[in-house]
C-alpha cells in the first residue's frame, strides 16, 4: 500500500501538509499553484495565479472578515448611533471600570467578568462615551446580556 501523500499545494509558493488516501482519491499532477480540495463528496479544482482565484475555472473574490468585526457591527444601534456590549458568555460580574457620561478609548476595559473560574475584561469596540452601565457587581449574566451601552 502506498504511503499517504502529505503535500498539497495551497498557493504559487507554499504548500500545507495533509494526511491523503491515493487509492481512495487518486490524484493527477497538477500545474504549481493548483490543487484539488475534497468538500463533502466534492471536488474542486483550486488555482491561485496573478492575484486570482479561480474554483473549478471561475474567478470568486476573497476577502478575509474579522468574526468580531460581526459582531460588534450587530451591535450598533444605527438610528441612535449607540452600541450595546453584550455578553459573550454567561458569568457573573466582578468589577465594573466605567461609569456613566465617561469617554472610552478602543480596547478600553469596561468591566470583568468571571466566566467558567476565569476573569475576562470587557473591552470597548472603539470611541465613545459610557451612555449606560447596564449590570452592577455581583450580578450574574446571560450569554447576549447587554452590560454596557456606548454612545
Amino acid at each position: 500500500m502506498e504511503p499517504p501523500v502529505k503535500r498539497i499545494l495551497v498557493g504559487p509558493d507554499s504548500e500545507k501538509e495533509v494526511e491523503f488516501d491515493p487509492a481512495a482519491f487518486p490524484l493527477m499532477p497538477l500545474e504549481q499553484g493548483t490543487t484539488l480540495v475534497l468538500r463533502g463528496v466534492q471536488v474542486h479544482r483550486v488555482t491561485y495565479a496573478n492575484g486570482r482565484l479561480l474554483v473549478n475555472g471561475k474567478e470568486v473574490q476573497l476577502s478575509l472578515a474579522d468574526p468580531r468585526d460581526r459582531r460588534r457591527n450587530s451591535n450598533n444601534n444605527a438610528d441612535s448611533g449607540r452600541r450595546d456590549i453584550k455578553a459573550a458568555m454567561p458569568g457573573k460580574v466582578i468589577k465594573v471600570l466605567v461609569e456613566p457620561g465617561q469617554p472610552v478609548q478602543p480596547a478600553q476595559g469596561l468591566l470583568i467578568l468571571e466566566a467558567m473560574k476565569m476573569q475576562n475584561e470587557v473591552r470597548s469596540p472603539g470611541t465613545g462615551r459610557v451612555a449606560a452601565v447596564r449590570v452592577a457587581v455581583g450580578d450574574t449574566v446571560a450569554s447576549g446580556q447587554v452590560l454596557v451601552t456606548l454612545e
